[in-house]
């Protein structure tokens, strides 16, 4: 084990479970390195999540609040935001054109 994996290992060992639980809650593995194995292991947990969603709503018998769908897991690179800006009139005009063979 590089000395720095041993350093990070004996400090992260030295915090309290709510110092580790509020770690994880404020991590961004946006900004981190995955592996190929991490990135097809976050995929295979996404199908899995979203299954469990269609077989949850499926079966939904309508009392109670409706299953919502996952949030896919963050990965590195990747920077999600809340809300989508709303295209301008004169962008959707311009793609309406692209879409239906104006683009000449």
């Amino acid at each position: 084990m590089p000395p720095e994996s041993a350093t990070m290992t004996a400090l992260r060992n030295e915090l309290s479970p709510e110092e580790l639980e509020a770690q994880a809650e404020q991590g961004e593995p946006e900004r981190g390195r995955w592996s190929q194995l991490e990135q097809l292991l976050a995929s295979n947990n996404d199908a899995i999540r979203y299954l469990t969603y269609v077989l949850a709503k499926v079966n939904h018998d309508g009392k109670g609040p409706k299953p919502r769908p996952p949030e896919p897991m963050r990965r590195p690179g990747v920077i999600r935001t809340k809300k989508r800006e709303s295209m301008s009139a004169a962008a959707s005009q311009r793609l309406f054109e692209l879409i239906n063979g104006g683009a000449a």
